[in-house]
């Protein structure tokens, strides 16, 4: 909402010495959303005056045609006598009255006005146009003013507004109100505590009932419809120029006399209106839901598809508007009107909103409707706007009108105890304070010992609850005012142990090369096709949100996946070829018998225990889980040699540095599971007393996943969970440290068929007893010298003794135990 200041002082009495960024940094102190303050026409300096057109010359002889004009500019001029100006605007005539800007004046941009000879005549000014001095769009020429509004010599900076500071306000869903100068001057008002004259407290004259005959289908569509008409209006008078250039500080275009008065009104009040063509309007108009297959042409000359959501304005000849969205085409107001019938309407906020998101039209109407309108102020914008059209068009107020309204839709009292707004602030409010806030933004006020009964003005449909009443109290007693404590953490507690396993994990992986991603926790069907999930895989059951934020992600996550992935593809789209990244986050997997939707707690008090009982019975199982994903090169070329692309080891490698950093151990064992290639996906089983436990799978993705996304070939990707991690922590204990020489013997032992490494490396470790301190796989190799389908695994066994020198004799005999443990276990032969 775009608030010039000069309009707001109209109804508020702002105090001496408020500029409007003082005004704004109030506004804001109170909630209002000021983006910026625009200081229209501060490059516009000099004399700009009006000027009455004396005489015209019409010179010929030129490409195009000119007219050299004589111009009364009063004492303007310093002299009195007329000025000559050459104009090539052919839009006035003698006797009217124009806006000149005289030798030494400065227009936007620069634009210096001088006196100089062209077309063969002495030119001392110029004679302007709206968009010259930038009060309006006009390209139909010079501004002309109404007969008798200004003598000639007359400041035109007062008269056009050509200085004005203007607030941008980004108004917010709950602050409807704040769509109109009204509800911006009535929180003026409060803010500094002077008087608010409301452009809606008119008398609405005329015999209720006589109007033009309507009625409302549904009440719940519509609590109150008025109708008021004029006649004998003049189709071809002009907006004034005070109104024009207010339509245009605001942002609203001007098209014709009866349009601009139903967008002034709007603006001035809040109430959105709309103007028919009366003449075309037939029958008994009637306010209903659409019919299904019900069409209307829209003013955009777009004919649309009517849904049964829809609230439409209908006459003898079907629908007429779409309410609070777009009227119709066949009854707008055109340039032969002379009957027009105005509309003042308080439509229900959710069947508009739906409505305008469905057919893609957001209107000035249908922002203020969404957000809630005054539903008692219908009578009184449409008397207002009806009076503009007497007033500057000549025409003549029907004295009857129609208001159809339902009783029922009176505010609801909030009863609130006086001590809460303190309660929820920290702040020790009086109830005296409490009550003359509340009474200052428009509510009545019962008071009942320490309870109040609160009825919220019409103008406020977002206060229904006791927080609400809290935070008008809070916010206009300052925010500021609310001290800032800090919360004291009680003495010796620390991070949990999972807080230090995930802050353990996450150093890990950064050292290890990674970068953390965070990524929504939405994603859609469209991606788990993408991994080529069989249609039985558990993570297609995905919950389904209520209200999504993208149509195109309405599910949350079963896998960490989706999001890495597709994080991945933006940073290699972006030039980052070579990337590593990796995320600790939450997955959400539906519980087998629980309620599709949760339930809705209260907010006016805490749940009880049966309500917590169903909240936690909707909820998912939200395991944690780290995923990581790497494409490119995991070791990057340069002068020190050739580098090295990422592969399955690698993104298994990850799985290992999240174990190392939770002091866990893997199994790793060949698997088969989506999204992974068959051939290069492994399992990860996590080892423990209690046996092992399949905790998660690595190793690089299927060719077809990665078509999919569009990874770069050979994408590697791991993903682990890690509450078992976290539920096998033990506690955190130093590393015994041998100072005794270590003896390194290598063992290389070829392998048959489908034998897994990681089986070997477990019984060698089993054999070789405690002596031994670490095994390494360090060559695998394949070839006619150990058979065809067989392999020889390549190990450094380390052995060390915490209290002596190992003899020759005990490593022997403890790598020869290892070797056996591996032959009984694997079929494993010593390889010569």
């Amino acid at each position: 909402m775009r608030v010039p200041v000069s309009w707001l002082r109209e109804y508020v009495d702002l105090p001496d010495g408020v500029t409007a960024r003082r005004l704004a940094a109030d506004l804001i102190a109170v909630g209002l959303e000021v983006e910026t303050v625009d200081e229209l026409g501060a490059d516009i300096s000099g004399p700009i005056v009006v000027g009455r057109v004396a005489a015209i010359e019409e010179l010929t002889g030129f490409k195009k045609p000119i007219r050299y004009c004589t111009v009364d500019v009063g004492t303007a001029n310093g002299t009195g006598a007329p000025q000559g100006i050459i104009c090539g605007a052919r839009n006035f005539t003698e006797g009217d009255l124009v806006v000149v800007s005289l030798p030494g004046a400065v227009l936007a941009g620069g634009f210096a006005i001088g006196e100089r000879k062209t077309y063969g005549r002495m030119s001392a000014g110029m004679i302007c146009s709206a968009t010259e001095l930038g009060v309006w769009e006009d390209h139909e020429g010079i501004i002309v003013l109404p007969p008798g509004s200004a003598e000639p010599g007359t400041d035109a900076y007062g008269l056009l507004g050509l200085r004005e500071d203007v607030l941008d306000i980004a108004v917010t869903p709950d602050r409807g109100y704040a769509l109109s100068m009204r509800g911006v001057a009535r929180e003026a008002a409060a803010v500094y505590g002077t008087a608010f004259r409301d452009p809606a407290d008119i008398e609405v004259d005329g015999r209720p009932g006589a109007g033009p005959a309507a009625s409302v289908a549904d009440p719940g569509l519509c609590s109150r419809y008025v109708l008021r008409a004029v006649s004998g209006f003049d189709p071809a008078a002009p907006t004034p120029p005070w109104m024009r250039r207010r339509l245009a500080l605001c942002g609203v275009r001007s098209v014709s006399l009866a349009v601009d008065v139903t967008n002034y009104v709007m603006l001035e009040t809040g109430q959105p209106l709309h103007g028919w063509d009366r003449a075309k309007v037939s029958g008994p108009i009637v306010v209903r839901a659409a019919a299904e297959g019900e069409r209307l042409e829209t003013l955009d000359h777009v004919t649309r598809a009517l849904d049964p959501d829809d609230i439409v304005i209908t006459d003898a000849t079907g629908p007429i508007n779409i309410a609070g969205v777009m009227g119709g085409l066949e009854t707008e107001i055109g340039p032969d009107t002379t009957e027009v019938l105005i509309e003042a309407a308080h439509f229900a906020p959710t069947h508009l909103a739906r409505t305008s998101r469905r057919h893609q039209l957001s209107s000035e109407a249908s922002r203020r409707f969404e957000r809630g309108v005054d539903s008692a102020i219908q009578p009184a914008a449409a008397t207002r706007a009806v009076r503009l059209l007497a007033q500057l068009g000549g025409a003549e107020v029907d004295p009857g009108y129609t208001e159809v309204a339902d009783a029922g839709a009176a505010p609801a009292a909030i009863t609130m105890a006086a001590a809460h707004p303190g309660a929820v602030a920290g702040v020790p409010y009086g109830r005296d304070t409490v009550t003359a806030r509340l009474r200052q933004i428009g509510c009545a006020v019962t008071e009942d010992g320490d309870t109040l009964r609160v009825v919220p003005p019409t103008w406020r449909p977002d206060l229904t609850d006791p927080n609400d009443l809290a935070e008008e109290v809070i916010r206009y007693e300052g925010y500021e005012n609310i001290p800032a404590v800090p919360p004291r953490a009680p003495a010796g507690r620390g991070l949990t142990a999972g807080q230090r396993l995930r802050r353990a994990v996450g150093r890990a992986l950064a050292g290890a090369g990674y970068t953390e991603a965070l990524t929504y926790p939405f994603t859609g069907p469209r991606d788990l096709d993408g991994l080529h999930l069989p249609a039985d895989d558990a993570r297609r059951g995905a919950l389904r949100l209520a209200n999504p934020l993208n149509d195109d992600e309405p599910l949350l996550r079963t896998t960490l996946l989706p999001g890495l992935l597709k994080a991945l593809v933006r940073n290699v789209g972006r030039g980052n070829a070579d990337a590593a990244l990796f995320e600790i986050g939450l997955v959400f997997l539906p519980r087998p018998g629980a309620p599709e939707r949760a339930p809705l707690p209260p907010v006016d008090r805490g749940p009880t225990e049966e309500e917590l009982a169903a909240l936690r019975a909707a909820l998912p199982d939200q395991p944690r889980r780290v995923g990581a994903v790497l494409a490119g090169a995991r070791e990057r070329s340069g002068w020190w040699g050739s580098g090295r692309a990422a592969t399955w080891a690698d993104a298994i490698e990850a799985a290992r540095v999240v174990a190392r950093a939770a002091g866990a151990e893997l199994v790793v064992r060949a698997d088969r599971r989506e999204p992974w290639h068959p051939g290069r996906c492994a399992a990860l089983y996590l080892a423990g007393d209690g046996g092992e436990r399949l905790v998660g799978h690595a190793g690089e993705l299927h060719p077809r996943v990665v078509q999919a996304y569009g990874l770069p070939a050979r994408t590697a990707a791991m993903e682990l969970d890690l509450d078992p991690i976290e539920a096998a922590l033990a506690p955190a204990t130093a590393p015994d440290v041998s100072t005794y020489p270590v003896a390194v013997q290598d063992v290389a032992l070829v392998v048959g068929p489908g034998t897994a490494a990681s089986d070997v490396e477990g019984a060698l470790r089993a054999g070789a007893g405690d002596l031994l301190e670490d095994v390494r796989l360090f060559d695998v190799y394949s070839g006619e010298q150990v058979g065809e389908g067989r392999r020889s695994l390549a190990y450094s066994l380390r052995f060390r003794a915490p209290d002596r020198t190992l003899t020759a004799e005990e490593i022997t005999a403890a790598r020869d135990a290892a070797v056996a443990a591996a032959a009984e276990r694997t079929g494993a032969v010593l390889r010569g």
